[in-house]
């Protein structure tokens, strides 16, 4: 649901672009394979084109990485699930894969993204786009009537979406009763896995987010919470993933998602913050639950869910070969965890990919696969960074170009987080304050002050600068 946009004149996004050192263009060798692949016939496989799979995504999106097809079996469910091949299409060794490895993964801008892939496959004959017969790993996981995975299979296959849905469209028709055969037990599979999730200790930080996107010859500022139906379908995401983790721990060789779980004294603290903040935390409850639970709009719980965002922290990517990884869990997942279906969009899903197709068929892991996992972190880390900074300056940019002409003026906001922890003690070199969220225009930045944590405060605006993209208030 979008809560909140507010017009931006146009914005030059060429400096941020610059800034982060991201291509402009693809090397012709690898935009010449890139070419010649999206020409080539589709590699042999099964033919699974008769199952009814659609994709779900943001309206604009052309990438599209994954089609599914929900189904009931027996008194439980079967997913079927099919991610784009993108191995079919990179030659290992070739110029592509070197690229892709300098790339790493897509970086979004408001005025166009800079893809991991040329347009040719990102966009073309690698993604899932409807009506089209596409290379793509097809997993099948049945589930029994809770939601528990009873059994996982994968395979290559040629796939074809009979439709490109959006999240908008389908939450409207999961509201009017009348969603598409082929994803109409979404609400119901992702509710159970949720449920799971949950049980399990799972954590999703409910915050609306920001984003910057074209309003005709400018920009709109966006703020907006995710929608049932988005998070229905990265229950499907996240159950694939799981699975995945299992087969590459079973095969001791594999590339997972990790992070660390909560520290004990972590969660202490959290729940020292609660009373506070007038957020009721029962001792039966954990956090997972408890966050499900608020509603990031009313400020004391977007406070309580801001602090509750330090007990995500390091996540990564975790190699193995032989050797078991001593932490191999994704705390936020609360389980084993591996990115196997975004591979448009995500180098490390390819390789990783690739492992459970050998490991479920019984084969070795291919050298090109097995000599890349353990450089696959550290690459992901960077392009990991790069992506964040691109995503945040893109927002402190439209932030500043917003507020440009307002400096002096007050606004409503409400206090996120505040510099002093609960022992009173000020962080040293920088004047005391914290960070507010306007309630109009949907900015979120620093302000100075004495600010009371999860309150309403009235704020002035004393620095709005584009070139440096910084936005700083005072407490009126």
């Amino acid at each position: 649901m979008v809560i909140r946009r507010v017009l931006a004149p146009r914005i030059d996004f060429g400096a941020l672009r610059r800034e982060l050192k991201l291509p402009e263009q693809f090397p012709p060798a690898a935009q010449r394979e890139a070419d010649e692949a999206a020409a080539a016939p589709l590699p042999p496989a099964a033919d699974r084109t008769d199952v009814e799979l659609v994709t779900l995504d943001p309206a604009s999106s052309r990438d599209l990485d994954q089609a599914m097809h929900l189904s009931r079996r027996g008194d439980g469910y079967r997913v079927r699930y099919a991610i784009a091949d993108v191995a079919s299409h990179v030659r290992p060794g070739g110029a592509l894969e070197e690229e892709t490895w300098r790339r790493g993964q897509t970086v979004y801008l408001p005025d166009g993204n800079v893809p991991l892939h040329p347009h040719t496959l990102s966009e073309g004959a690698a993604s899932l786009l409807p009506g089209e017969e596409r290379a793509a790993v097809l997993w099948t996981i049945d589930l029994d009537h809770d939601g528990g995975t009873v059994a996982v299979e994968l395979e290559r296959a040629r796939v074809r979406s009979r439709a490109k849905l959006d999240y908008l469209g389908v939450q409207a028709d999961a509201e009017a009763g009348r969603l598409p055969e082929p994803i109409a037990l979404l609400p119901e599979i992702g509710a159970l896995l949720t449920a799971r999730g949950l049980r399990r200790g799972a954590m999703n930080l409910p915050l609306p987010e920001q984003d910057v996107e074209p309003d005709g010859d400018g920009w709109r500022l966006v703020l907006r919470g995710p929608v049932p139906m988005e998070d229905h379908n990265a229950q499907i995401s996240l159950l694939t993933g799981m699975a995945a983790a299992d087969i590459m721990l079973a095969g001791r060789i594999g590339l997972l998602r990790t992070m660390p779980p909560p520290k004990p004294e972590a969660v202490q603290r959290l729940r020292t913050a609660a009373a506070p903040l007038g957020v009721d935390w029962p001792a039966d409850v954990g956090v997972g639950e408890l966050l499900a639970r608020l509603d990031a709009s009313e400020p004391r719980a977007a406070a309580f869910i801001d602090q509750a965002a330090e007990l995500m922290r390091g996540a990564g990517y975790t190699a193995f070969d032989g050797e078991l990884p001593q932490q191999p869990e994704h705390g936020g997942v609360a389980a084993a965890y591996a990115h196997v279906t975004a591979p448009l969009r995500r180098l490390a899903d390819r390789y990783a990919t690739e492992v459970c197709l050998a490991l479920h068929a019984g084969r070795e892991v291919p050298d090109w696969a097995r000599t890349a996992l353990p450089k696959l972190p550290e690459v992901m880390a960077v392009t990991d960074r790069t992506a964040s900074a691109a995503t945040r300056g893109a927002i402190e940019l439209a932030e500043a170009v917003l507020l440009e002409h307002r400096v002096g003026e007050t606004f409503d906001a409400a206090v996120l987080d505040v510099d002093a922890p609960p022992s009173g003690e000020a962080k040293p070199g920088r004047e005391p304050g914290g960070t507010v969220a306007l309630d109009e225009p949907p900015v979120r930045a620093r302000c100075t002050g004495d600010l009371p944590l999860g309150e309403r405060v009235r704020v002035r605006l004393v620095t709005a600068d584009p070139v440096q993209r910084k936005v700083l208030f005072a407490r009126a």
